[in-house]
């Protein structure tokens, strides 16, 4: 195996556990915010893992797309806000994840606290 494929092939397998990571850090602030939110219910695991795929393909399209950041200190009020929408609408796509518009306002606003102190660089 040439240099240029060993580099290639540590090149992939670091980008997947970039995103194994993402997406468990997601799902743990995910359940953290819906534990301290009155109003957020995630009823199982697999809904919280479901959400977190969600979230973080939002996240991810949002940022591609627009360039904003769907994270409440990434870009000011229009992180936050974005960060309570895609909270909101999230439900519409998970059974099992249920969330009313004043709880994705405290939401966002929890996890962007947890996700500020939880090492690493994901966002919603």
């Amino acid at each position: 195996m040439s240099e240029m494929e060993k580099s290639e092939s540590r090149s992939t397998m670091s980008t997947a556990w970039q995103i194994i990571g993402r997406l468990i850090a997601s799902a743990v602030v995910l359940a953290i915010t819906a534990f301290f939110t009155p109003g957020f219910t995630i009823d199982n695991i697999w809904a919280l893992a479901i959400a977190a795929i969600i979230l973080t393909v939002a996240d991810y399209l949002i940022t591609r797309f627009t360039g904003l950041q769907a994270s409440p200190f990434g870009k000011g009020f229009v992180g936050f806000a974005l960060a309570a929408i895609v909270l909101y609408v999230t439900q519409f796509f998970v059974a099992g994840y249920s969330i009313s518009w004043f709880a994705a306002i405290i939401g966002a606003l929890i996890y962007g606290v947890v996700d500020y102190l939880i090492p690493g660089n994901q966002s919603l």
